[in-house]
C-alpha cells in the first residue's frame, strides 16, 4: 500500500513551507543561554570570587559582601591543600552567585586606574630625570617652573653628579637618587 509520489511531495512541500515560517519566527534572544555560556559565567563569578582574596579584608566590609562570603573567603586564606582550594573556590563561585558583581567589577576596574596612574607619574618621572641628566639647566628651569617648591640648588648638585657618573660610566647611583628626589619633590 504506496503512496504517490505527489501525494507525498505535496506534504513534503508542506513540511517544507511549515519550517520556513518557523525559521521567520525563530529569535535567538528568546532562547535560554546555551550551558557553555552558563559555565563561562559561572567560571567568571568563581574567579571574580578568587580574586577577592588579593583584597585587603577591609575592602571586603567595604563592597558589603554577605557575611557567608567573607567567611569562606577567610577560610581559603588557610587552606594550603590543592583538593580543599578546589572546592573552596567552587564553593566561593556558588556563594557569588548570590552577590551583585558590578560593585566588585567596579572596585577592582578603579584599583586598575589607580595602578595605571601611578604608573604614568613613575614614568613622568623618569623621564623628568633622564631629561634633567641630558639638557641639564634648560630642563632643570622648566621642571622648576612647574614644581616652584623644588630646591633649585640641591637638583642642579643631583643632575651634576649624575651626569658625572654616566660621562665615567659608573653605575647610575645618582640618577636614582635623583629619581628619589624627584618622586619626594611630586609628593
Amino acid at each position: 500500500m504506496s503512496r504517490p509520489c505527489s501525494i507525498i511531495r505535496a506534504e513534503c512541500d508542506e513540511l517544507n513551507t511549515e519550517s520556513i515560517v518557523e525559521e521567520d519566527e525563530f529569535d535567538p534572544e528568546n532562547l535560554p543561554p546555551s550551558k557553555t555560556r552558563l559555565k563561562k559565567d559561572a567560571d567568571a563569578l568563581q574567579q571574580l570570587g578568587t580574586d577577592l582574596l588579593n583584597l585587603p579584608e577591609t575592602d571586603w566590609v567595604k563592597l558589603a559582601l554577605p557575611d557567608s562570603l567573607i567567611d569562606a573567603l577567610g577560610e581559603m586564606k588557610r587552606i594550603h591543600s590543592r583538593s580543599a582550594l578546589k572546592r573552596q573556590r567552587q564553593f566561593i563561585g556558588r556563594l557569588m552567585r548570590d552577590v551583585d558583581p558590578e560593585p566588585i567589577t567596579r572596585h577592582f576596574e578603579q584599583l586598575r586606574q589607580k595602578t595605571r596612574q601611578q604608573v604614568q607619574a613613575h614614568h613622568a618621572l623618569e623621564e623628568w630625570r633622564d631629561r634633567m641628566i641630558e639638557e641639564a639647566d634648560t630642563a632643570i628651569e622648566a621642571y622648576l617652573q612647574e614644581n616652584t617648591d623644588a630646591d633649585r640648588q640641591h637638583l642642579r648638585q643631583l643632575v651634576r653628579q649624575a651626569r658625572k657618573e654616566r660621562d665615567q660610566n659608573k653605575p647610575p647611583k645618582s640618577a636614582r637618587v635623583l629619581f628619589r628626589y624627584l618622586r619626594d619633590a611630586a609628593e
